[in-house]
């Protein structure tokens, strides 16, 4: 009897998944059906299905994929990262009759791979002559976020094959140019055959120093020096466990006053408030902290006080779905935006339209396609979509839960009574007077005004449950 029913290659983008693949088809009894899973196509980019399983089908029923990838011929399986679909991971990951192959690299190569592909818009190479190159730029707040990323799903594939006394198949990018490596994968499949030599159609990509391939290459050093690099190999990849969105955080510019930011919340109006208070620009606001530059900052300042703000979750679904979905601009989720309209059947237009002024998208279409949104964020939220839960809105007691495994902020102020908060909190720091709150701080209230009703109430109730329940919230008052 065979030991495996299917297999399942877990990886990221430009760890050399896709010359993985290539080399795991070239065995006559396996076969590699791309990312089955990945939220925004099925399989692949140009394919409408994996294994006569479509992209809709798979939506509603992920587990009929996994059917199709057991009954085909020979031991069949598909390549899966930390984004795609997570309804299938943990009885993927449970399952000892799944072979588990667990494909790591470098991440700064892996994340600068990625960026040059974005910007060149090359993602694979069969013909060195035509390989594009560009100099990018290292973001390390991008980094720490993507590192985080990776971290968790690395930990997660660790603690559950251990707690069911599993092991997995470890190959490092490294590994992949060495046939008897190869080999050795499909004795651990138990593949008939053997390979003499490698398919070698794909090329890799950016074989240059990193310095050339980084504009800001003595930035990047630098920003990697600050992190904590003793806690990345604890792991056979990565080993700190998911933690908060600590590069997110912002400090005063003189006070001791630190604000742990939700990203739906009224961040521009708290920033200018915390700049006002010391008399400079936002600009001048303190960011880009590491955990350990936080720790500096908080032990050199004795009473420094931390704080966020909660949103009503009306507002709050509002502000993710026209700054994130609506709008087609940067910060948008382009490819989030086009699964929205393709699977769950969100209409909006191609471009980003000004409710107040577009003939073909009136308050009515608004209203229509929020209460399609919140639709969604109710299956999203419950584990219930391909698509990830995105921090822009998610429950905001789940981003305040990963802020508390750093530390807990002193105060969580409300928005709508925000004037005598701030108050409050200025009179922690010994301010006698503190900046004028606008009367207003959801820049978007006017158009939710328009066309807030019970509906729309009832139907962010249901998606953000949890919200109203510990934080105790009213109806929205538009």
């Amino acid at each position: 009897m065979a030991r495996f029913d299917y297999f399942v290659v877990f990886a990221e983008m430009r760890t050399g998944s896709n010359f993985l693949e290539a080399n795991i088809n070239a065995f006559a009894d396996l076969s590699c059906h791309g990312e089955a899973f990945n939220p925004h196509f099925v399989g692949y980019p140009d394919k409408d299905d994996v294994l006569g399983v479509t992209q809709a089908q798979r939506e509603a029923d992920p587990q009929s994929l996994i059917d199709a990838v057991k009954a085909a011929p020979g031991l069949a399986g598909f390549r899966f990262f930390n984004d795609h679909d997570p309804r299938v991971l943990d009885g993927c990951l449970t399952d000892p009759r799944c072979a588990k192959i667990i494909l790591t690299r470098n991440p700064v190569d892996s994340f600068v791979s990625w960026k040059i592909a974005s910007a060149t818009g090359q993602w694979k190479l069969t013909n060195a002559t035509h390989a594009k190159t560009q100099a990018v730029t290292f973001d390390g707040d991008e980094f720490e976020a993507h590192m985080a990323d990776l971290q968790a799903f690395q930990v997660k594939l660790l603690n559950t094959l251990q707690r069911t006394g599993q092991t997995a198949f470890y190959v490092a990018y490294e590994d992949l140019q060495d046939v008897d490596v190869m080999n050795g994968l499909a004795m651990f499949l138990g593949a008939e055959g053997r390979i003499a030599n490698l398919d070698r159609k794909l090329k890799k990509q950016n074989p240059a120093p990193m310095s050339s391939k980084v504009a800001n290459f003595e930035q990047m050093e630098q920003t990697l020096a600050r992190m904590d690099r003793f806690n990345l190999n604890r792991t056979p990849n990565f080993e700190p466990r998911r933690g908060p969105l600590v590069p997110t955080y912002v400090a005063a510019a003189k006070s001791s006053l630190l604000y742990l930011p939700l990203k739906s919340g009224p961040v521009p109006v708290i920033e200018s408030w915390m700049a006002a208070l010391d008399g400079v620009t936002p600009d001048d606001l303190q960011r880009n902290f590491g955990q350990k530059t936080l720790r500096d900052w908080m032990n050199d300042r004795s009473g420094h006080r931390s704080f966020t703000v909660l949103r009503h979750p009306v507002a709050w679904a509002h502000t993710a779905f026209c700054d994130k979905i609506l709008a087609t601009g940067p910060g948008s989720f382009a490819e989030i935006r086009g699964t929205l309209r393709k699977v769950h059947k969100l209409e909006i237009p191609d471009h980003t339209p000004d409710p107040a002024t577009d003939p073909e998208y009136d308050m009515d279409a608004h209203r229509r396609a929020f209460l399609t949104f919140l639709k969604f964020l109710r299956s999203n939220l419950s584990a219930q979509t391909a698509t990830r839960v995105d921090p822009s809105w998610s429950t905001q007691l789940s981003v305040l839960q990963s802020m508390v495994e750093f530390g807990p902020p002193d105060m969580i102020l409300r928005e709508d009574r925000l004037r005598s908060d701030l108050a409050g909190l200025a009179g922690q720091l010994g301010r006698a007077k503190m900046p004028v709150v606008p009367d207003v701080t959801d820049p978007l209230a006017d158009r939710l005004a328009v066309i807030y009703d019970a509906e729309v109430e009832s139907a962010t109730r249901q998606a953000f449950a949890r919200d109203y329940q510990m934080f105790g919230f009213d109806d929205y008052a538009a």
